[in-house]
């Protein structure tokens, strides 16, 4: 009798691993994996149109901020350095001014993961914020940068070193700096994509993405001496 019970809870484990990763490694677009993360009580999701090479992400969760964040995430494991545009956009009035959108860098799909990120919030506040060790609370305003506009429609960030600079504009301007943030402790290899937080655990929010590019900077070549 022991050993019918042990061999159900196996089963189950092996069910709810299989489904968690069947999701986390569901390729979308250019993106090879996409994941809920802090275990929201509402699920997520991540689509890809082909004809306009769009993305629509769905999501819910309290918040990315304190010690620990939940949100859903559209991302690729990348090394070294990088730097990651796209144009994004709302859908639907929203129930939070603080539903956030914007591309994330992640250590681990843990909840309290160290990571820094370019959020574009729903009242058109725009900021650069970071959590510098796993576990660690954000602290406001001491882990952001703000940017003195609002209600931008494109959002960069790039990596170079341990070094991570935001930029945003509207479409037909140029790119204007929000800020940039070192953290140390971050690993060369790391979770880098898109995400969306509804700011509110009882709702699932919605943004669509387009003209994403994951890049790798031009190494600049310096000129022999004369």
């Amino acid at each position: 009798m022991k050993t019918v019970k042990f061999m159900r809870y196996l089963f189950y484990i092996s069910l709810l691993f299989c489904l968690h990763t069947s999701q986390a490694q569901n390729p979308v677009g250019i993106f090879k994996n996409h994941a809920d993360v802090g275990n929201p009580k509402l699920a997520g999701s991540a689509a890809y149109v082909a004809k306009d090479k769009s993305y629509t992400l769905k999501g819910s969760g309290y918040n990315i901020w304190f010690e620990r964040d939940e949100f859903h995430f559209l991302f690729n494991k990348i090394k070294g350095d990088f730097i990651l545009t796209a144009n994004f956009e709302f859908v639907g009035k929203g129930s939070d001014p603080h539903r956030k959108v914007g591309w994330m860098v992640r250590e681990s799909l843990d909840k309290g993961a160290s990571h820094i990120s370019a959020v574009a919030h729903g009242d058109g506040l725009t900021v650069l914020q970071w959590r510098g060790a796993k576990d660690a609370l954000m602290r406001d305003p001491q882990d952001e940068a703000f940017f003195p506009g609002k209600n931008i429609q494109i959002i960069q960030l790039e990596r170079l070193g341990k070094t991570f600079t935001m930029k945003v504009s509207n479409i037909g301007d140029r790119l204007q700096t929000v800020g940039w943030h070192t953290i140390e402790s971050m690993k060369d290899e790391v979770l880098a994509g898109l995400f969306i937080c509804s700011h509110n655990e009882k709702v699932v929010e919605q943004a669509r993405f387009w003209n994403v590019k994951i890049e790798k900077p031009k190494k600049k070549v310096s000129k022999p001496a004369p």
